[in-house]
């Protein structure tokens, strides 16, 4: 990547942004009675019908029926709605005071695989800061469950292309999916892979 010919980032929200808790998650979700939760609840990419749900392909309602059924007996929205965003923890302060400040220097926009209640949940309790609020990090908002596709498909990042306009080679993709940069890549996007926690920031200085 040569920085000065970097125009735009794509910044991932799960793991780059939000610091998540799958173990958290799961405890949660086994002790409402869904047993088999470790084998279909990934960091990266979701399985089942949690793959389904972050695609959009079914609506939260659905969602919920689904992990009624399979526990078998009652739990209520509030209980599992409470369960499944135990996976996000918070976004770091320094890193919501970094998007303001790339956006002097960059157009930024965010790419995420997620789904309407996890996105809801973080437009409440995760985004707000200070005076600002999700709308203020972002030149445009890109999201799985609202594409109805999902990373690491490479139609994912065609759309984004073609709806934004941005060039592959001026363009950073910041994802902590080694699969989604590798899609990201052969269209010709650079991409950078940051461990969990990481101040990624410090690639700018």
């Amino acid at each position: 990547m040569e920085k000065g010919t970097i125009k735009n980032l794509i910044i991932d929200f799960g793991g780059v942004l939000i610091d998540l808790d799958r173990k958290r998650c799961v405890e949660n979700f086994k002790r409402l009675g869904l047993t088999d939760v470790e084998n279909v609840l990934d960091i990266y990419h979701q399985q089942d019908f949690f793959q389904k749900y972050e695609k959009g392909l079914i609506t939260s309602a659905e969602f919920r029926d689904e992990i009624r059924s399979r526990i078998g007996k009652p739990v209520t929205d509030a209980q599992i709605d409470e369960a499944w965003n135990s996976f996000l923890v918070e976004i770091p302060a320094f890193k919501l005071d970094l998007l303001l400040e790339l956006r002097r220097n960059y157009v930024v926009y965010l790419l995420s695989n997620t789904n309407e209640l996890h996105w809801q949940w973080a437009c409440r309790n995760a985004f707000p800061h200070k005076v600002f609020g999700v709308e203020d990090y972002f030149e445009h908002i890109y999201l799985s469950f609202e594409m109805k596709k999902a990373k690491p498909d490479a139609d994912i990042f065609r759309q984004v292309l073609d709806e934004t306009g941005i060039l592959p080679e001026e363009t950073l993709f910041i994802d902590d999916s080694e699969a989604n940069c590798r899609t990201a890549e052969t269209l010709g996007i650079s991409t950078y892979t940051p461990m969990a926690h990481e101040d990624w920031g410090k690639i700018f200085g």
